[in-house]
């Protein structure tokens, strides 16, 4: 049956949801300090370099008043699920096996506006978190709305001592620079290690002349990363194909081409992939099954030793 998000249920506490996804190696959180940066495109993008080196992926898309995750992959619509069974709801399977949850999955159109208060917004979140079923994993991103407030501390409380890092999105110019400082100044107040910056709109490479601009500036990313200390992840440049790709949801299918843009974009992924080798490495121990003894042996029967 379609999912319903319980917004009247009791709040968890934070950090106890984070045990909920211990199938999953390696949680990352994307944040921007405001928003219209490209964080969800970073998001996705990232996702999808991870599915295209093999890896087992899943987004949750926290941006509830303005989800974008669905759209870039072609998922607008789609609809989330509920396993009568277990309760517990079922993600979207995208391109490349990639595993989806977004509020828009839950609205009844691509035009409704989601307009709740901060306490509402928050429990959505936490139900996002604690009764969807996404199975092993090698990785979960973690689009985070925009801004250090409410919304954002509560994905990175609820999950407190689960995440493994964070990355930065910003574009070049010094009022996002501003801004990035404070994501980091937030990550490291809640623990979370920066896994990097990550530059959106670094460029713009003219497809006539093959000239290229920095039309806000060049290398902001790069020195905001070196002043704070954190890996510059790369960045991104602005293309006319690309955007084009992203409207008609075939993100993936850009990022298999052979140009200059796609391998920017999968270099990030894959600076990700060598930071965090060891924990994607690492096996998933199996589940035992219980022993089960026959209180009822007749002579001459062997126990069986599994369900």
């Amino acid at each position: 049956m379609p999912v319903k998000v319980n917004i009247r249920g009791q709040a968890a506490t934070p950090g106890s949801l984070a045990d909920l996804l211990k199938d999953v190696k390696l949680k990352l959180v994307t944040i921007s300090g405001k928003g219209g940066v490209g964080k969800s495109l970073v998001t996705t993008s990232i996702a999808v370099g991870f599915a295209m080196r093999g890896y087992r992926v899943g987004i949750l898309d926290g941006d509830v008043y303005g989800p974008t995750v669905p759209k870039m992959l072609g998922l607008s619509d789609s609809t989330l699920y509920v396993d009568q069974k277990t309760g517990r709801i079922i993600p979207v399977v995208g391109p490349l096996g990639i595993k989806v949850v977004s509020i828009e999955f839950a609205l009844p159109g691509d035009d409704t506006a989601v307009i709740w208060r901060a306490p509402l917004v928050n429990q959505a979140l936490r139900d996002f978190i604690s009764q969807v079923e996404w199975g092993p994993l090698d990785v979960l991103v973690v689009d985070l709305p925009p801004g250090t407030g409410d919304a954002p501390l509560t994905i990175a409380q609820s999950l407190q001592g689960g995440l493994d890092g964070s990355v930065i999105v910003t574009i070049p110019t010094e009022i996002s620079r501003r801004i990035v400082l404070k994501s980091i100044d937030f990550s490291r107040k809640l623990n979370i290690k920066v896994a990097g910056v990550v530059e959106n709109m670094c460029c713009f490479k003219c497809p006539d002349n093959g000239k290229v601009y920095y039309i806000f500036g060049k290398d902001a990313g790069k020195r905001i990363a070196e002043a704070a200390g954190v890996p510059f992840l790369g960045g991104i440049p602005i293309d006319p194909e690309f955007s084009q790709y992203l409207d008609s949801g075939r993100l993936h299918e850009f990022l298999g081409k052979d140009n200059e843009t796609a391998k920017a974009v999968l270099a990030i992924s894959d600076k990700l992939i060598e930071m965090y080798k060891d924990k994607l490495s690492q096996q998933t121990v199996p589940k035992e099954k219980p022993k089960r003894i026959s209180l009822l042996k007749l002579p001459g029967e062997e126990e069986e030793e599994n369900y």
